[in-house]
């Protein structure tokens, strides 16, 4: 079980969706507040990116990737005093009669569900910031290297080479980030990815999150005591066993109920629960409304 993918799928609500921007120097664009996670690719040239409230702007180069995880306003620029103005998604920014130096990006939207966000998402920071590092992140890289070629010479197929890797870049940033954080003092998802005994248990969990899991189960198939477990589950992870394995079967539930129209007692039997009473109410706690009424809400009027 890769526990990343199973995130990242679980979270997304839609497919992505980007756009070539292609501009030259001086020119300057602010993007509002995205409901979705933002990205941003530099695919030729060099960027500014400049975050709210007057924090330090990020220079970024050719291969170099940024994320905005929860949608944070922001502008990107040629230069950090480059005017600036309101960048329109629905329209492809074809590069002006200007002289100045080139600038090609990829400009994008993750529909992510941000109703209950997984830990590893909600932890990261407003800024994920992967220079493009010669030796690092080679298929991080690659794949934007190769979207660079596709959106600049525009040959047969692009439509159906870009919206893949596009989709793909998600996974390879984030990726790429906690690797870059890999420390094994570190709390947090770089470690618990990385921590045999916790990704193991992990594993289990998302695997099957139906199981009757208990703290000693997992400790057991970890070698360790169940105190020694627990203690580095949750330094690692952010929480209690116990508690992060009732969040996955909830968001389970979410897009069992999202992506399938099986009946709730099937639901609620898959991921655990002997009585759909009691899936139901607990699925109320956490979402605020009834697993039927969250579903009849996802169904476009």
């Amino acid at each position: 079980m890769d526990v990343l993918a199973d995130v990242l799928e679980a979270m997304r609500a839609g497919p992505a969706s980007s756009g070539r921007t292609d501009v030259r120097a001086p020119w300057g664009l602010r993007f509002p507040q995205s409901v979705g996670a933002t990205f941003h690719l530099v695919l030729q040239g060099s960027s500014w990116l400049l975050p709210p409230d007057g924090a330090a702007p990020i220079a970024m180069g050719p291969g170099d990737a940024v994320l905005l995880p929860r949608g944070l306003e922001h502008a990107l620029a040629d230069h950090p005093d480059s005017p600036l103005v309101d960048f329109d998604p629905t329209v492809e920014h074809p590069a002006p009669a200007s002289e100045g130096a080139r600038s090609l990006l990829l400009c994008g939207t993750y529909r992510l569900d941000r109703h209950r966000p997984h830990p590893v998402l909600s932890h990261l920071p407003e800024i994920v910031h992967v220079p493009a590092d010669p030796g690092r992140h080679r298929t991080l890289h690659t794949a934007i290297g190769i979207l660079g070629e596709e959106l600049d010479a525009q040959r047969p197929g692009a439509a159906a080479v870009v919206p893949a890797l596009v989709d793909a870049l998600l996974v390879l940033i984030l990726r790429a980030w906690l690797e870059d954080r890999r420390c094994p003092t570190e709390s947090g998802w770089s470690r618990a990815l990385t921590d045999t005994a916790v990704a193991r248990s992990l594993e289990r969990i998302h695997a099957e999150p139906g199981a009757s899991w208990t703290v000693a189960d997992l400790a057991s198939d970890a070698g360790l005591s169940r105190a020694a477990f627990a203690r580095r589950f949750t330094e690692a992870v952010g929480e209690p066993p116990l508690t992060y394995l009732s969040r996955w079967r909830m968001t389970t539930a979410a897009r069992l109920l999202r992506d399938h129209s099986r009946p709730l007692a099937a639901v609620a039997k898959e991921i655990g629960y002997t009585s759909e009473f009691a899936f139901a109410k607990a699925f109320k706690r956490d979402f605020g409304v009834a697993p039927g009424t969250y579903r009849k809400q996802l169904v476009p009027a």
